[in-house]
């Protein structure tokens, strides 16, 4: 009988690649990522895809691989936009720099309805990304697709190996999920994905590799925390939950996520460092180093409360394992601080002391497990929040004062997406205070008070976002409400900017 296999994406650097891995378990399907040094490593695979990535094929040092390797294996290969070019080379063909650099949506006009284009019309939006364009087309290669200027921008080597000089995986290519599927189409027996068996099998493997022995974990009242919490718990290990007050929750926040864990009946230990967090903050501006300070300090404090550790649990997902970069294999570049990866915990990884059980997991995949173990709704679907907390939302330095300010207009702000039924329609929502001080009247006299900037995002994995168009009347009673309830504000904001070029937090 044939045996399931999984897809393999061989990642060339691209911010995007996850994403691949993503698009093909909504499709039903296991996928995983590899590092292109990990191509050795990939098993028996029943599809691979070749990422794109930042790089040219024409510079000396570019990313390659051992194509001979490649060709058995025996299965349906697609490259992505570098991986395409790449495999024109490697098929005998060339690639060169384009007069016409695309960057952004582009027409695709497939010259055949089979293969990769099957249901797809005519014409249709794709996202390109790229300054080299293919050349000369080897004699095996079809040119399936062009783009709007003529442009070839998807190519077919014999039955089962393709390129697309476009992003699949993007929302932006509108057709992008149905071209994928096709691709898979020509694979055999692909892996199904399924978050029941995951669990089950997460459950089996947590028992295991934990025994007798304690595992701690630290808790913040996120979703990814919160679930891996519930799931040790459920694993019936010993373990102990450990919730770190840095000082900067948003408003009412500890008692909320004390509460919310007394109903999943999950004990857990407060430590309360707001004071040493705000003291070791003072004075400081640079947005790297506050993020610096305030990691480090969260794992002192952990640290502490912990003591002699025989096990730790962290709730890293699939994009932290990837957008980190702290591991040297990646060719992506590096994106933010995580306060994940410091000395303490790569001893003990390197000590094989560090469960991550949610690692191979996107967000939406973990609101699916944690489903599947009970965890209420209005838990699940907390909007996502930093692990710096507000003082990503507090350029400059972080003061008592300031964070006071943010939280009562975020509260305000987040009272009324939850009032008018807009709190589940967004992905993430807060205020940000704007370290601006704007002219203003209040009364009779004139003011001289800061900014506040509201922010809401839609977005699939945070790897890109559009800004919300909020009904007007929900924008004027919150910004009337702040203005008329927050002092020292007098001046509101909406912030209307897209990720990419902006980032969803301000620092």
């Amino acid at each position: 009988m044939e045996e399931n296999q999984h897809v393999a994406v061989i990642d060339f650097g691209s911010q995007y690649t996850q994403l691949i891995v993503r698009r093909v378990r909504e499709l039903g399907y296991f996928a995983k990522l590899y590092a292109l040094e990990e191509f050795p490593e990939i098993g028996k695979p029943g599809a691979i895809i070749l990422s794109g990535g930042p790089r040219s094929t024409s510079e000396p040092d570019a990313p390659d691989l051992d194509f001979e390797a490649l060709k058995k294996f025996g299965v349906p290969v697609l490259g992505v936009c570098y991986g395409m070019q790449l495999l024109n080379i490697k098929f005998g063909g060339s690639v060169e720099p384009s007069d016409r650099r695309e960057y952004g949506q582009a027409k695709l006009v497939p010259a055949t309805a089979e293969g990769l284009f099957e249901g797809i019309p005519h014409e249709s939006q794709v996202w390109m990304s790229h300054s080299d364009t293919v050349g000369r087309l080897p004699d095996n290669c079809q040119v399936v697709a062009r783009n709007q200027h003529g442009t070839p921008v998807a190519l077919q080597w014999g039955e089962t190996w393709f390129g697309i000089q476009f992003h699949p995986e993007v929302t932006h290519s509108h057709e992008g999920t149905r071209i994928l599927h096709n691709f898979l189409l020509h694979a055999g027996k692909l892996e199904p994905f399924r978050i029941e068996d995951f669990k089950r099998e997460l459950l089996e493997q947590i028992r295991d590799r934990v025994g007798q022995r304690q595992v701690v974990c630290g808790v913040s009242g996120g979703v990814d925390s919160t679930v891996l919490a519930v799931l040790l718990h459920e694993a019936g290990v010993n373990m102990r939950a450990i919730y770190v007050d840095h000082g900067l929750m948003r408003k009412d926040e500890g008692d909320e996520v004390r509460s919310n864990f007394h109903r999943m009946g999950v004990p857990i230990e407060t430590v309360d460092a707001s004071g040493r967090f705000l003291s070791a903050l003072a004075g400081q501006t640079e947005p790297e180093k506050k993020r610096e300070i305030i990691g480090n300090l969260f794992i002192e404090e952990f640290w502490r409360a912990v003591g002699n550790a025989e096990l730790l649990a962290q709730g890293t997902l699939y994009p932290d394992v990837i957008e980190s970069a702290s591991n040297s294999k990646s060719k992506a570049s590096k994106i933010k601080t995580h306060h994940n990866r410091v000395d303490k915990i790569l001893e003990l990884q390197a000590q094989g002391k560090v469960l991550e059980p949610l690692a191979e997991l996107f967000k939406d995949e973990v609101r699916a497990l944690g489903k599947s173990l009970g965890i209420p709704h209005d838990i699940l679907h907390r909007h996502p929040f930093p692990g710096p907390g507000l003082a990503v939302r507090c350029p400059g330095e972080v003061t008592l004062e300031r964070l006071e300010i943010i939280r009562e207009c975020d509260a305000i702000f987040i009272g009324h997406l939850k009032e008018s039924g807009w709190y589940d329609r967004v992905w993430q929502a807060y205020a940000c205070l704007v370290p601006v001080r704007t002219v203003g009247v209040k009364g009779d006299e004139r003011s001289y008070e800061w900014a506040i900037s509201l922010r809401a995002v839609i977005s699939e994995d945070a790897m890109t976002a559009d800004w919300v168009e909020l009904p007007y009347q929900l924008l004027r009673d919150t910004s009337n409400d702040i203005l008329n309830g927050v002092a020292g504000i007098n001046r509101v904001l909406y912030d209307i900017s897209t990720k990419p070029p902006a980032s969803i937090e301000w620092e």
